[in-house]
C-alpha cells in the first residue's frame, strides 16, 4: 500500500505546485516576471503576450520598464487581453540564448506561441495603439462616415491601412490575413461623397491605400483577381517613396522587388522636396520597383556605401538589390538640377535596357549592417579576453607589486570595457 500513497502524494505536490504557477500567471494588469520554470507555461497559457528581454544595468531598460508598467493594465483590458511580461536575460542566460536574445532591451511578441520580432514604439499610449493591431478584427466592417474617421484615426500612424469602399469583405479577407501583421483591413459598407472626394476615389468598388505616417494614398479600382489586387496589396505596404533610416531599413529586408535610391545632399531642401515628388510618380508609374531616398546630411555612413558624400556629385541614382550589390545606369549616374524628371525616366530606361554597371556595396553586406552592433556573446567575450591580459600582465609582475591593486585595474578594465560595450548594446536598441 505505500507504494500508491507514495504516487498519490507525489502527483498532489506537483499539482499543487503546479495550481500555484498557474494562479501567477493572470493577466491581472501587471507586467508578469518570468524565469525558466514558467516561461514556457506563460508562453502557453497566453494567446497574446509581449515579452521585454531585460538586464538590471541596461538604462534603455530602466527607461523601458515604466512604459510597460502603464501600458499592462490597458491591454489587459482589451476583449482580447494582451499581457506584458519581462525576462532578466542577464541572469537567465540560457533563456535568452534559446531566444536568440543579443541585444538589451529586445522585445518578442508572441501570438499564439509564434514568436516575432517587435520593433514598434516604447511610449505607453503608443505601445498600446500599436499591439491593438494584432487583435483587431482581420476586416474590420465600416457603415457609416464617423466609423471610417473613427477606424483611421484608431488605427494610427504605424501600419498601412487598406479600405474597401463598395467592396464585399470576402474579396480580401484572405489578403487580410495573409498581411494581418503588417496591415489594417477594412471595408466601408455605406459611405458620403464627402468620402469620396476625403479619400480621392471617384467610383466603386474601389479599394483606398493610405499610409498616415507618410501622408501618401493609392487607388486601386480592379480587376479585384487574386493576382492583381495581391499585388497592389503587396506593393503598397511600403508607401510610395520609402525614406531609409534605421527602422526603415527593416522593413526592406524581405522585399523582393529591386530598390532604386536616390541619395541627397540633404533630405530636407527645398530642391530635395521637389525631387521626391518626381520619384513619387516615377514609383506609381513603375510598381514593381522600390523607390527610395537618404540624406548625406541624415545618415552619412549609409550613404558612403554606395560611394556618395559630400564631395560626389548629387543627387545620385543606383539600383539595389538589398544585399551586396548595387547598379549605376551608364550616363545617368547623378541628377542636374534641370528636367530632373526626364532625367528619372532615362535611368529606369536605362536600367531596364541593361545599360548598367554592377558594383559591390563597400563594407558589410545589408543584413550583416542590420546586426553590425555588438551583441551579448560579443560583450562576454571582449571582457573575457580584457581580464585574461590584464591578469597574465598581472603575474608577469614583480612578486612586490600589490596584489589588490593589480586585481582593481584587473575589475576596472573589465567593468569600462563592459560598459562601453553595453552602451553599444543599448543604441542598437533605442
Amino acid at each position: 500500500m505505500r507504494l500508491p500513497m507514495i504516487i498519490l502524494l507525489v502527483l498532489t505536490i506537483w499539482k499543487a505546485g503546479n495550481g500555484s504557477r498557474a494562479n501567477e500567471l493572470k493577466a491581472d494588469g501587471k507586467v508578469l516576471e518570468l524565469d525558466e520554470s514558467n516561461f514556457d507555461s506563460a508562453i502557453s497559457s497566453f494567446d497574446y503576450i509581449l515579452v521585454d528581454f531585460y538586464a538590471p544595468w541596461c538604462g534603455h531598460c530602466k527607461r523601458l520598464s515604466p512604459q510597460l508598467d502603464e501600458a499592462a493594465p490597458v491591454l489587459a483590458g482589451l476583449n482580447e487581453p494582451i499581457v506584458l511580461a519581462k525576462v532578466n536575460a542577464d541572469k537567465f542566460t540560457r533563456l535568452a540564448s534559446k531566444h536568440d536574445i543579443d541585444g538589451y532591451p529586445t522585445l518578442k511578441f508572441f501570438m499564439h506561441g509564434v514568436p516575432m520580432e517587435y520593433n514598434g514604439p516604447r511610449k505607453a499610449d503608443l505601445l498600446v495603439q500599436y499591439l491593438k493591431k494584432f487583435v483587431a478584427p482581420d476586416v474590420s466592417i465600416l457603415s457609416s462616415d464617423s466609423a471610417i474617421n473613427d477606424f483611421v484615426e484608431a488605427a494610427g500612424t504605424f501600419f498601412p491601412i487598406y479600405i474597401g469602399f463598395g467592396l464585399n469583405e470576402t474579396v480580401i479577407y484572405n489578403l487580410a490575413v495573409k498581411y494581418k501583421k503588417k496591415a489594417w483591413f477594412s471595408v466601408a459598407k455605406d459611405f458620403s461623397d464627402d468620402a469620396m472626394v476625403l479619400y480621392d476615389f471617384d467610383k466603386v468598388p474601389s479599394l483606398v491605400a493610405l499610409h498616415p505616417s507618410y501622408k501618401q494614398q493609392s487607388v486601386f479600382y480592379g480587376p479585384f483577381e487574386d493576382s492583381f489586387l495581391g499585388d497592389f496589396v503587396k506593393q503598397n505596404l511600403l508607401p510610395l517613396v520609402v525614406p531609409l533610416n534605421y527602422e526603415t531599413l527593416k522593413l526592406l529586408k524581405d522585399e523582393e522587388r529591386k530598390i532604386v535610391l536616390t541619395i541627397l545632399n540633404d533630405e530636407d531642401e527645398d530642391q530635395s522636396q521637389n525631387l521626391i515628388k518626381l520619384l513619387k510618380a516615377a514609383a506609381s508609374a513603375n510598381p514593381d520597383l522600390v523607390f527610395s531616398y537618404v540624406g548625406v546630411e541624415q545618415w552619412e555612413d549609409f550613404a558612403d556605401k554606395f560611394e556618395a558624400n559630400q564631395k560626389t556629385k548629387l543627387p545620385k541614382m543606383i539600383v539595389w538589390n538589398g544585399n551586396e550589390e548595387y547598379f549605376s545606369v551608364i550616363g545617368v549616374e547623378s541628377l542636374d538640377a534641370e528636367d530632373q524628371g526626364t532625367q528619372i525616366s532615362r535611368f529606369l530606361e536605362g536600367y531596364r535596357e541593361g545599360r548598367t554597371e554592377r558594383k559591390t556595396v563597400k563594407g558589410p553586406s545589408f543584413m550583416d549592417f542590420i546586426h553590425s552592433l555588438f551583441g551579448i556573446r560579443t560583450v562576454y567575450i571582449l571582457v573575457f579576453i580584457v581580464a585574461m591580459m590584464m591578469l597574465i600582465q598581472s603575474i608577469g609582475k614583480e612578486d612586490d607589486m600589490p596584489r589588490v591593486g593589480s586585481q582593481d585595474a584587473v575589475d576596472h578594465a573589465g567593468s569600462s570595457e563592459a560598459e562601453s560595450s553595453r552602451y553599444g548594446l543599448e543604441k542598437k536598441e533605442d
